[in-house]
């Protein structure tokens, strides 16, 4: 976990990460499994770090401008079985502007810190890193873009800590007009000290380039056999025989499903037999063999040893299992004869070759065979070869762990999840059990901490337990509906409906076994919920309930049974979870049905907000004329329109209910506020009216918040500024504060009382660059009404703690005990990541 203090103006406030829910990157080479025994990936414009051990990613690292295509760890798992004693690590990531970035990991202190960024040489995004150790602190490595262009680096670690790192950039190489997408470097067997290159890309040929460990790279020869693009390579390390390397080992894989292995053996030095090979014919024997790479003095004969057919579709990565420390003397390393890949089919599978004939063979297949899974980018072998991890086009993590003791047995493990697109909107639940987000990704999901697992008392462990709502427009906001009875939300997406779920029987007795400690809490609600869980059909928007009593019928087998097709999509089978979830549970089994549609705007929905009575929910639409910008009052439980609030001519940004439902707050576009009093008085019959509408600030008003305590509330703007604002005699608005500017747009706002009494509070300031401020804020009240407020900065927290673009929401967790001196804030941002963390008041 990302933890320690955030600096700032330290009035005995700490800030600690609690969790960061993140997916990944849809990307080839986007990850990447270091010796260290963690996993690299990129999430949106950060590079996020977890450790599959825990399931938990532990911090996420800012510096890039643009989405993070690729990374690579140095050393890599290849060379694990020399790296045990290693006091740091370090990991290069390229973007999609052509930024390359150096980090370093040190593992006693388990810190991160950034290194430099290489000279910019790509000018359009890098696709591949690939980079082999040639000694325990030098490293050569090689970047591919989609420019055409390759370049070639030498990079030596300090030998001591607090060193420098020297970089130097060895070679640019070009292949043609078609971009190389996949690199793979190895050490030339014999004592030559020489290179080999291998690059693959669209033009469906493998090119072999060799050099000196600080020369130029020369070209050698190009393999064919593929017939359409290549998309990945690796080297195994040199295969020893009589103690001596005499061979290497390349696998590739291609878009035309098909994985060939192909052979370079030492042929011997050319001084001797140069002549006599050139007098050789050529023969269907020397084709067979394929073309002879020259390094140096030294020639290597390549042949294609195998071609292994299997997969069903573009094979998007292949990966040598790690080579394990030798149990014989004299050999640094056993590499072992076994190859994973993975395909857009679905489905990771384990070659090696058969004991008695040698031929390779399919030995081990996993996979997601649920139908909305679409496909893996990627496969990689952890360190030690007992774990295999793939990452999927939903941008999620797939790992199986080899847990069998006299055969294999690959049994899924638990990942860290999370959303693949800029996250909208988060609601806390009813009593701040879980946390809820919404995101352009289509998807709605709830995290939450699991308690009842084997990890540490003071130690949280948070999962995703559920993913609620599947859609087929990216969703924009959402509001959980206070109140009795069972839980339900609201949300709307970029559709000019909102639409409301309830949560279905299996979601609940789910949430009691994670949150073991109050198993009861949910018992009251289990007992009136009749709906077990919820369907999606093939085609459909809305998600139809499964009830608990219905009649568990099998359709007549057809003929298509066997096939993925739409008709035969198979129904959701609603369980109640025992332990966190994994993708394929989540993505099918744990829908909530939809129970009502709430019809009346006019454009796409932008924000919604529930009122504290679990009366009212409020909305708004993208807007650019008065009559569209009306705000939309809905009646919970019958769900009829019992209001439209006129005021503002633009999108109304954010909206929120006064903690006692006297008000209602709403932001704009327009660059004003409008407050409205609100009269729930009759059963069916809401009165309304507009108290104040001011122009409040000089750019677009993004976020607003209530004082939980009062009638005072907070403004945020994209002119940098927050500004803190009373209703004075339910009447008009008086200007209290303004806070110093910000260094960036304010786009999220979050206002906790601390103290009732003093009506003191915490504001959490969240920002367009990513970084969360807290504040405290100090009405001073005297019998004339509110006087004046008083701000100070409590604390900014540490940049790597925070996201690496805008904030979108922040939202303080519902605590039940004010003075417990612990809070829990959560946010979520464009950087695809959910983070809670914890904020001790001294």
């Amino acid at each position: 976990m990302s933890s320690g203090d955030g600096g700032g103006g330290g009035s005995g406030v700490g800030v600690k990460g609690v969790f960061i829910g993140a997916g990944c990157n849809r990307i080839v080479n986007n990850v990447s499994w270091g010796a260290c025994d963690l996993v690299a990936f990129g999430a949106q414009n950060a590079v996020a770090i977890f450790n599959p051990k825990t399931a938990q990613i532990w911090t996420t690292l800012p510096g890039h401008k643009a989405a993070v295509n690729c990374t690579h760890w140095l050393p890599s798992n290849k060379f694990a079985y020399r790296a045990k004693h290693l006091d740091r690590h370090y990991l290069l990531s390229g973007d999609a502007a052509g930024a390359i970035i150096l980090w370093e990991y040190s593992v006693l202190e388990g810190k991160w810190g950034y290194v430099q960024q290489l000279p910019q040489l790509h000018k359009k995004g890098v696709t591949c890193i690939t980079g082999i150790m040639v000694s325990q602190t030098e490293a050569i490595f090689a970047s591919t873009s989609s420019d055409s262009t390759v370049y070639i680096w030498e990079v030596v670690f300090p030998s001591s800590s607090g060193g420098d790192c020297e970089l130097l950039h060895l070679d640019s190489l070009s292949v043609g007009t078609k971009p190389m997408v996949a690199l793979s470097l190895s050490e030339l067997p014999g004592s030559t000290g020489h290179l080999v290159l291998a690059m693959g890309g669209l033009d469906n040929k493998i090119h072999l380039y060799s050099g000196e460990r600080r020369g130029k790279f020369v070209k050698g020869c190009e393999l064919k056999g593929h017939t359409d693009w290549i998309r990945s390579l690796d080297f195994a390390l040199p295969t020893c025989t009589n103690d001596e390397a005499s061979n290497v080992l390349l696998v590739s894989s291609s878009q035309d499903r098909g994985i060939r292995i192909w052979k370079m053996a030492l042929k011997g030095s050319l001084d001797s037999n140069q002549s006599a090979y050139r007098k050789e014919k050529v023969s269907l024997a020397s084709y067979i063999e394929g073309p002879v790479l020259i390094a140096g003095t030294t020639s290597y004969q390549v042949s294609l040893e195998s071609l292994l057919i299997g997969h069903e579709d573009w094979v998007y990565s292949v990966e040598w299992q790690p080579p394990s420390n030798a149990s014989s003397e004299g050999i640094a390393y056993c590499q072992p004869q076994s190859i994973l890949s993975a395909s857009m089919d679905k489905t990771m599978m384990i070659w090696k070759p058969e004991k008695t004939s040698g031929i390779w063979m399919n030995v081990v297949t996993v996979g997601e065979l649920s139908h909305c899974a679409l496909g893996f980018y990627g496969g990689h072998w952890s360190p030690n070869g007992d774990s295999i991890l793939a990452h999927g086009y939903g941008g999620s993590f797939h790992l199986w762990k080899n847990v069998g003791t006299d055969y294999e047995n690959w049994q899924p493990q638990k990942v860290p999840s999370g959303h693949f697109a800029a996250i909208t909107d988060i609601a806390w639940g009813r009593s701040g059990q879980y946390l809820l987000s919404v995101s352009h990704d289509q998807t709605t999901r709830i995290f939450a901490p699991w308690e009842n697992e084997a990890s540490p008392r003071d130690e949280e462990s948070w999962h995703e337990i559920a993913r609620p709502q599947v859609h087929g427009h990216d969703i924009n906001c959402v509001a959980i509906i206070q109140g009795k009875g069972n839980h339900r939300f609201v949300s709307g997406a970029d559709e000019k409906v909102a639409r409301v779920f309830e949560a279905p029987l299996s979601f609940l007795k789910t949430l009691g076994h994670a949150i073991s400690q109050t198993s009861n809490f949910a018992d009251d609600l289990q007992v009136g919920v009749q709906i077990l869980g919820a369907n999606m059909s093939a085609l459909g928007l809305s998600q139809k309930p499964i009830y608990v009593h219905a009649e568990q019928h099998t359709p007549d087998k057809n003929v298509n049974d066997g096939l993925d097709t739409l008709e035969t999509i198979p129904d959701a089978v609603p369980v109640v979870l025992t332990e966190p979830p994994i993708e394929d549970q989540l993505a099918w089994h744990t829908l909530w049905p939809e129970s009502h549609k709430l019809y009346g705007h006019g454009n796409e929905l932008f924000a919604l907000c529930s009122d504290h009575d679990g009366k009212l929910v409020a909305s708004s639409c993208k807007a650019q004329s008065a009559a569209v910008a009306e705000i939309w009052l809905w009646q919970i439980g019958s769900w009829k329109a019992v209001g439209r609030l006129q005021s503002h001519t633009l999108t109304v940004t954010q909206m929120e209910f006064s903690h006692d439902d006297k008000f209602l707050l709403a932001v704009s576009r327009d660059r004003q506020f409008s407050v409205f009093s609100i009269d729930k008085a009759g059963t069916d019959e809401i009165s309304y009216q507009l108290v104040a509408k001011q122009e409040a600030h000089k750019r677009i008003i993004w976020a607003c918040s209530w004082n939980p305590h009062g009638y005072e509330f907070a403004t945020g703007s994209r002119d940098k500024t927050v500004k803190i604002w009373t209703v004075e005699n339910e009447s008009s608005v008086k200007l209290l504060t303004t806070l110093p500017q910000f260094s960036s747009s304010v786009t999220a706002l979050s206002w906790i009382g601390l103290d009732r009494k003093s009506n003191d509070g915490l504001l959490a300031v969240g920002m367009e660059n990513g970084l969360i401020e807290l504040w405290n804020l100090s009405v001073k009240r005297s019998d004339a009404g509110v006087a004046g407020a008083v701000a100070s900065l409590v604390v900014r927290l540490d940049p790597l703690m925070c996201h690496v673009s805008a904030v979108n929401r922040l939202a303080w967790r519902n605590c039940k005990n004010e003075d417990s001196g612990s809070l829990q804030l959560a946010s979520c941002g464009a950087d695809q990541c959910v983070r809670v963390f914890e904020v001790n008041i001294n």
